[in-house]
């Protein structure tokens, strides 16, 4: 697909579709959650759900130095935003890749994989999740370690 492929079509105007959602970000009702309550992270992290929609979940996630998700699969896949500082995104199987302010990351259905900062950064992503996730156990220090 691309945005120049583009077919403009006739709406039907008398269907009623389904209405958008719209998060108000900071007037939401949503609490912050440190993500060591979870059960899923390492080290300092905290989640402020923006967004859940039918099989989406859209969170900010901020993660102190070192800290960093369990080995984990979406689904239906999960995109990442980075929108500040920098990190690393490990795939099951592959060496971790640096990510910083500006990436997006596409993980894959299915796909086990982990993120989190680097060691003297702090890192800010907004998550996009699609359907279930299944957590695993904690990237180890070692594991961590291997990204340098």
């Amino acid at each position: 697909m691309s945005y120049t492929d583009v077919s403009i079509k006739k709406r039907d105007t008398s269907a009623k579709p389904p209405p958008s959602t719209v998060s108000q970000g900071s007037r939401s009702d949503q609490k912050s959650v440190h993500g060591k309550s979870m059960g899923t992270f390492v080290g300092g992290v905290y989640l402020h759900p923006v967004l859940k929609a039918q099989d989406i979940l859209v969170a900010d996630v901020n993660f102190l130095p070192c800290a960093r998700t369990n080995w984990h699969k979406h689904e239906k896949g999960q995109l990442l935003k980075v929108t500040a500082g920098s990190g690393w995104v490990c795939d099951q199987g592959e060496k971790p890749r640096r990510i910083s302010a500006g990436d997006v990351i596409w993980c894959p259905p299915g796909g086990i994989h982990w993120h989190g900062a680097d060691n003297e950064s702090y890192m800010v992503h907004t998550a996009i999740s699609h359907g279930g996730i299944d957590w695993y156990e904690s990237v180890s220090d070692a594991e961590y370690a291997a990204k340098e």
